[in-house]
């Protein structure tokens, strides 16, 4: 049997948007790694925001921050950051502009003086349109959502991956592009108009390029690839590799190029395609 290297994004694909591992993605992947197949997960996450329940189900690695991060049994192969130039250049213009911000990093996600209360009604809109209730998010705060949160660490950094913000209006994304022609901007927790939040990280950075990082360092063939995701950030890790899997609850661009559609994160999407795809 060739073994197949398996990356696997997290949020909507490894875990469910109540942040919760199904027990059946975790059997999913012991198994594999049991029969000799690599599994790594491919995230948009910086290392700590990765929940120890994460590293527990046993995995070979990671890539982080969409890309800038390589690691293979606990060895960083690759880590791409921010200038701390750049870094200082983006929070002054965030404060200036009065947009509440955290800043990515392996050592935390450190978040600007009011990001607390601006992100209260946001991240309670993010969780609501990924699914939870009214009554589920009447109590909830940034941190039940963003791991690794640090309130009042130093801004000015030289460890950062990237750095996500509060837009307070669309055209905040778009100032953010010409502001800052040397990042990679986009936008998340919605599309177009409807995003809730900007971010700055590196350029030409995305999940495909690393994974090629990576297998470059394994020596290991791109013919024995196998990627699952759900969002539109995943399309070029999918594309890149073999056989690209969407999970059913993908958005429509990735539905509609995946090479196979597995169930709903929460009815064993990552199983079921495990066992078709003679992983397990």
């Amino acid at each position: 049997m060739t073994h197949k290297i398996i990356f696997l994004d997290v949020d909507g694909t490894l875990v469910d948007y109540h942040n919760n591992i199904p027990q059946s993605a975790i059997e999913a992947i012991q198994k594999a790694r049991a029969n000799g197949h690599l599994v790594y997960v491919c995230t948009g996450r910086s290392r700590a925001e990765m929940q120890k329940e994460i590293w527990e189900i046993g995995i070979d690695g990671m890539i982080g921050g969409n890309g800038s991060y390589v690691e293979h049994h606990d060895e960083v192969i690759m880590h791409q950051l921010i200038p701390l130039e750049e870094a200082k250049h983006i929070v002054d213009w965030l404060h200036e502009r009065g947009l509440e911000f955290y800043l990515e990093s392996n050592n935390g996600l450190f978040a600007s003086e009011n990001f607390r209360d601006a992100a209260r009604p946001v991240m309670k809109t993010y969780a609501l349109r990924k699914g939870k209730t009214e009554e589920e998010v009447k109590d909830q705060e940034a941190e039940d959502l963003l791991h690794g949160l640090v309130y009042g660490g130093e801004l000015y950094r030289d460890d950062l991956n990237k750095v996500s913000f509060i837009l307070n209006d669309y055209q905040d994304h778009l100032d953010s592009v010409e502001e800052f022609p040397e990042l990679e901007a986009h936008t998340w927790g919605g599309r177009g108009e409807t995003a809730l939040f900007g971010d700055l990280g590196v350029k030409d950075i995305n999940k495909a390029h690393a994974i090629d990082v990576l297998l470059d360092y394994l020596k290991a063939n791109k013919k024995d690839t196998i990627a699952f995701g759900d969002a539109k950030i995943d399309i070029p890790m999918l594309e890149y590799c073999e056989v690209g899997v969407s999970m059913g609850n993908g958005g429509p661009e990735i539905l509609a190029m995946a090479d196979m559609v597995t169930d709903d994160v929460e009815e064993d999407g990552l199983y079921n395609a495990f066992k078709k795809l003679d992983l397990i």
